[in-house]
């Protein structure tokens, strides 16, 4: 079975080239690379399409698929939410090379990392908080995930922002 989902927003496709952006500015000349959407992951029989994943030991010989990414980026919307909290996670849970699962939520701000050396516990990121993607030794701050996303939790974060950088003038 093949699971794919068409028609991303803006917001999400904006978090989703942001982390695509950061992950390639950071593996250049490193073994290690990312996907974007188009990259299907193979897991079993099924076949997935993550937002944004890192490769860095591919032994598959197939160029439209891989079966070793260790980090994989889901964007959560309404729609999608369920299935990337429950089945896929439950899905890539199974990829030997997998370390990291990452879950960045859209209509409001929210990282969660779930690790393979943590027993998939979750850990949850807001604004302010730096994330660190201990995969690829990347640490982001949670703005950076969410640059030009337009959502409640940003606008609040940025007009704060705006005042204590007015009063510091």
């Amino acid at each position: 079975d093949v699971y794919a989902m068409a028609g991303a927003s803006k917001n999400h496709d904006r978090i989703a080239g942001n982390i695509f952006r950061k992950f390639g500015e950071h593996l250049e000349n490193t073994p290690c690379e990312p996907f974007s959407s188009d990259m299907k992951v193979k897991v079993g029989k099924n076949y997935f399409y993550p937002d944004v994943i890192v490769v860095c030991e591919d032994k598959t010989e197939d160029e439209y698929y891989t079966e070793s990414p260790i980090i994989i980026v889901e964007v959560l919307s309404r729609s999608t939410r369920r299935t990337d909290q429950s089945f896929k996670r439950l899905a890539y849970q199974n990829l030997p090379s997998l370390q990291e699962y990452v879950l960045i939520e859209q209509d409001f701000v929210d990282v969660e990392i779930c690790r393979r050396e943590r027993h998939w516990q979750s850990e949850h990121y807001y604004l302010g908080d730096e994330v660190h993607f201990a995969a690829i030794d990347l640490r982001l701050p949670v703005e950076a995930i969410y640059a030009r996303v337009v959502n409640e939790d940003m606008r609040e974060f940025i007009a704060r922002r705006n005042e204590v950088l007015s009063n510091h003038v």
